[in-house]
C-alpha cells in the first residue's frame, strides 16, 4: 500500500512542488490550504486529494484532520512573511498573523496527526523553515521571530519523539523564487521582482527535491536540518548580484 503524505500550504511554491515531487514517488498525497481551485487542479494532476484547509483556524484543522484515514508524512509547508517594517514601526495585525500561520499552525497540524503519524510504525514530520530562523535581519523582525519559533518547537519534537517511530526534519531555504515576495509586500509585483534581480534563486522544485531526498531515507537515518543556499547567496543579506 502506498503510503500517505499530507502536505500544508499546497496550492503554490514549495507546497505544490512538493506534492509532484512525492506523487512521482509513488506517495498517496492529501493536499490542503485555502485556495481550494488551485489544489483541486493540483489534485487532479497528479492524483492526490484536496481538502480546503487554514492553519490558522483550529475548526478547520479539526475537519481536515479527522478526514485524513492515515498519515506517514506530515510537510508543515504554510507559512509567509508580511511587510518590512522596523520594529518601532511594527504593524502588531502582521505580526499576529505570522505567528499564527507559521508557529500555531505547525503546532496545530503536528497535534492533530502525531497520533496517525506514530500508529504508521515509520511517521515523518518535514517542517519549512527559512534561513530567517537562523539569521536575524533588519526589517524582518516578525518573520523572524516567528520562524525562529518554528525551528525551536521542531527541535523540541525531536526530543520529545525519541524513541518513538516518528522522525523530525527541518528544511531552512534561503533566496526561493516563488509567492512569497508578492505576499510580503502585499502584492506589489514590482518590488518582488527586486527581491531576485541580477541573481539566479532557488526554486521550488529545488526543495522539492530536497523534501522527496528526506522523505525516502530509510526509518534508521533521520536528517535533523538542511540549509539550502542560492550559490550567489551566503547569508540573509548577502548576495553577490550581476546587474
Amino acid at each position: 500500500m502506498p503510503k500517505t503524505a499530507v502536505i500544508t500550504g499546497a496550492s503554490s511554491g514549495i507546497g505544490a512542488a512538493s506534492a509532484r515531487a512525492l506523487a512521482a514517488d509513488g506517495w498517496n498525497v492529501v493536499i490542503g490550504a485555502r485556495r481550494v481551485d488551485r489544489l483541486e487542479a493540483l489534485a487532479a494532476e497528479i492524483g492526490g486529494t484536496a481538502m480546503a484547509l487554514d492553519v490558522t483556524d483550529q475548526a478547520s484543522v479539526d475537519a481536515f484532520c479527522d478526514a485524513v484515514d492515515s498519515c506517514d508524512l506530515l510537510l508543515n509547508n504554510a507559512g509567509g512573511a508580511l511587510g518590512t517594517a522596523s520594529m518601532a514601526e511594527a504593524d502588531i495585525d502582521q505580526w499576529q498573523w505570522m505567528y499564527d500561520v507559521n508557529v500555531l499552525g505547525t503546532v496545530r497540524m503536528t497535534k492533530a496527526l502525531l497520533p496517525k503519524l506514530v500508529a504508521s510504525g515509520d511517521g515523518q514530520v518535514i517542517v519549512i523553515g527559512s534561513i530567517a530562523a537562523r539569521e536575524p535581519y533588519k526589517g524582518g523582525g516578525g518573520y523572524n521571530a516567528a520562524k525562529h519559533a518554528v525551528a525551536a518547537a521542531t527541535r523540541v519534537l525531536r526530543l520529545e519523539l525519541i524513541g518513538q517511530p516518528v522522525r523530525v526534519s527541518e528544511i531552512d531555504p534561503g533566496m526561493v523564487e516563488t509567492e512569497f515576495s508578492v505576499v510580503r509586500f502585499g502584492g506589489d509585483e514590482e518590488k518582488a521582482a527586486k527581491v531576485y534581480e541580477g541573481v539566479t534563486p532557488m526554486s521550488a522544485e529545488d526543495i522539492a527535491d530536497a523534501v522527496r531526498w528526506v522523505a525516502s531515507r530509510p526509518q534508521h537515518v533521520n536528517i535533523d536540518q538542511i540549509l539550502m543556499l542560492a550559490t550567489a547567496q551566503t547569508s540573509a543579506q548577502v548576495v553577490h548580484r550581476e546587474l
